[in-house]
């Protein structure tokens, strides 16, 4: 997607000024993952004209192999951020309706050729939540990946200002869910994509392991499918000040990461994908299921302090992180 953001933390239109970006959940964890040193590819339908030319030149300049996207008449869809500040929230405002990719549907995308020589295939709920076209689309890629062997995750990424075309979340992301092995989100999106309900302690943004090691065993329990379902976890002081951290069942064991104060938040907008492409590197890399959620904790928490959808880190820097060195010293 196109992203145009106010300047600062200004209102939408205070300054009639716009900065032009690009992002959208799949596309920032194929960024994440590029910059773990995996090779990543990226599927989507753009219209053929200079904006979408632009998109896919930022794509190319992070090594993301944007071969197979599908060019078509139409428009790209657009998002506009306004970044809060304190007690004032964020906020997002979708015009999607109408894309190149909302009037996408399954025949558009021959899968088993597309999935041929993958290794993973990650989906979000953003998606299948533009229209019913994509929806059928996207069952369509996870049925094909099936096929193939190839692993399948799925972040659940509720938005509620997206679900606009007949169907609700719950009516539809189930299906989803029992084609991934690896499934994330949160609370929210656990009770609004899958109808799961969660404790009361959890609902109200209080942490409490226990409640969240029920929600992810009762996940696993409706969706035997699954290998592991992790949870994302932020304690909102502010706009500005967040705790951060993630729990990550595997049917054997709950784990629960590090947890991170991160003050003065420089863009949130992307972190759930910077926590999916950092536990997909770390699944694909790591032996030890707890790394791989320390990892996938960390390469997020690196992501707030990162203006934009993409996470600009590499391994090495969210390694560095990890054994706790969170001072920010001066690298010389």
């Amino acid at each position: 997607m196109v992203r145009l953001k106010s300047p600062g933390h200004e209102r939408l239109g205070q300054s009639g000024l716009l900065e032009m970006t690009f992002g959208g959940g799949e596309a920032n964890v194929a960024v994440s993952l590029a910059g773990f040193g995996h090779q990543a590819g990226f599927i989507t339908a753009l219209p053929q004209n200079e904006i979408a030319d632009a998109c896919l030149a930022e794509l190319r300049r992070f090594a993301v192999d944007v071969t197979d996207v599908r060019r078509c008449p139409g428009r790209m869809g657009v998002y506009y951020v306004e970044a809060g500040s304190n007690q004032r929230p964020s906020k997002v405002i979708y015009d999607r309706d109408q894309s190149c990719m909302a009037l996408s549907g399954p025949s558009d995308f021959n899968w088993p050729v597309l999935l041929k020589d993958a290794e993973w295939l990650h989906l979000t709920g953003i998606t299948p939540a533009i229209s019913e076209s994509c929806a059928a689309a996207s069952i369509a890629a996870m049925k094909a990946a099936r096929n193939l062997g190839v692993k399948i995750s799925l972040d659940l990424n509720y938005r509620a200002k997206l679900w606009n075309w007949g169907k609700k979340a719950s009516e539809v992301m189930p299906s989803l869910a029992a084609l991934a092995d690896v499934l994330v989100g949160n609370e929210e999106d656990c009770q609004k994509s899958l109808g799961i309900d969660v404790a009361s302690d959890v609902a109200s943004g209080e942490i409490s392991e226990s409640a969240y090691a029920t929600l992810t065993e009762s996940v696993l329990e409706q969706y035997p499918n699954l290998a592991l379902v992790a949870i994302t976890l932020r304690e909102s002081i502010s706009a500005d000040h967040n705790n951060w951290s993630a729990c990550l069942h595997d049917g054997k064991a709950f784990y629960r990461s590090c947890r991170y104060e991160i003050r003065h938040i420089v863009d949130r907008v992307g972190g759930g994908d910077a926590f999916c492409g950092g536990l997909i590197h770390g699944l694909l890399t790591e032996t030890d299921t707890r790394r791989a959620i320390e990892f996938a904790t960390a390469a997020s928490c690196l992501k707030h302090t990162i203006p934009g959808d993409f996470n600009r880190v590499t391994a090495a820097e969210v390694e560095k992180l990890m054994p706790g060195d969170a001072s920010g010293r001066v690298q010389r």
